[in-house]
């Protein structure tokens, strides 16, 4: 499982930024995020430079829910893991950052190739191809 969230830092994030990191549709991160402000688990704080981004931060009660979660997952990762020496796990996990790469370079490249000739993309497809040019530069 990927951390979304540095606890350490309580750096904000955009949903956006959420969407492309768990490769979840952003109407569908949207939608958690309203529960989530309801239940005031995050904080949402307007960017001073423009209206329409929104960065989110864990609340008090959101950073206690987000412990407990990885307090539940964190020994099922480990047991996983434990199969593994540390270089079989170094080497696992630069495969999977390469595998990961080109899977994302090849699903941009097609994606671009739909707008190229006038078609439609979905709304996840246009945050990938966005990810995708935003790592190009």
């Amino acid at each position: 499982m990927r951390v979304l969230i540095n606890i350490g830092s309580y750096m904000p994030i955009k949903s956006a930024d959420i969407a492309y990191q768990s490769r979840i549709d952003s109407s569908n991160v949207s939608r958690a995020v309203k529960v989530l402000l309801a239940k005031e688990l995050v904080h949402s704080e307007p960017d001073p430079s423009s209206k329409n981004i929104k960065y989110l931060t864990l609340t008090e009660s959101g950073i206690g829910l987000y412990k407990q979660l990885i307090q539940a997952l964190e020994p099922r990762a480990q047991a996983l893991e434990s199969v593994l020496s540390e270089q079989e796990k170094a080497s696992f996990y630069h495969c999977l950052t390469k595998i990961e790469a080109k899977a994302e370079q090849l699903l941009a490249q097609q994606a671009l190739s739909f707008v190229n000739q006038g078609l439609e993309i979905p709304a996840d497809q246009k945050e990938l191809l966005r990810w995708y040019k935003k790592s190009q530069k």
